[in-house]
């Protein structure tokens, strides 16, 4: 009894997809009918759309817009300096512009475990000897070296070369 209902349930299975088959071929030719109408539809609508924004600039600018008209260079004004530009600003329209300035007095390498055991009063060798040249860095960038001076208690450098670039 249970062959017989799984026999007509899978007749009836596959009577549906034959039928799901016959329907979606029919309707990828709607499909395909309803495509080719929205683009006929589309292109009329892009037609009428061109001709209203040719008609609108027409009466915007007073012309008739034809189709073989040449486009006409756009006419830039004399472009050489003036008179008034020559004029130098003063330096202080720049102090206000914050800068990262870093001296290194040297590098070293060390491994982590030797950076977590500094303290206070930790020694740290660097690559330079005493009395080398300092750099001094802009924004990550060299532009001069110079010596270490104490100047009232405070630490100062004296600019001894300028590094071109």
């Amino acid at each position: 009894m249970a062959d017989l209902n799984d026999e007509s349930m899978q007749a009836d299975a596959t009577n549906e997809v034959a039928a799901g088959e016959s329907t979606a071929s029919q309707g990828d030719a709607a499909y395909d009918e309803s495509v080719k109408d929205d683009d006929a539809v589309q292109t009329a609508d892009i037609e009428k759309l061109l001709d209203q924004a040719t008609e609108s600039l027409e009466e915007a600018t007073g012309e008739k817009a034809s189709a073989e008209a040449s486009p006409a260079p756009f006419n830039l004004n004399d472009l050489s300096p003036t008179e008034g530009t020559s004029e130098r600003q003063p330096i202080d329209l720049l102090g206000e512009v914050e800068m990262d300035l870093r001296i290194e007095l040297g590098r070293t390498q060390m491994c982590l475990d030797e950076v977590l055991q500094l303290r206070g009063g930790s020694v740290v060798a660097l690559d330079k000897l005493a009395g080398d040249p300092v750099d001094v860095f802009v924004n990550g960038r060299l532009i001069a070296r110079g010596e270490v001076l104490v100047m009232n208690d405070n630490f100062c450098i004296r600019v001894t070369e300028l590094v071109g670039a």
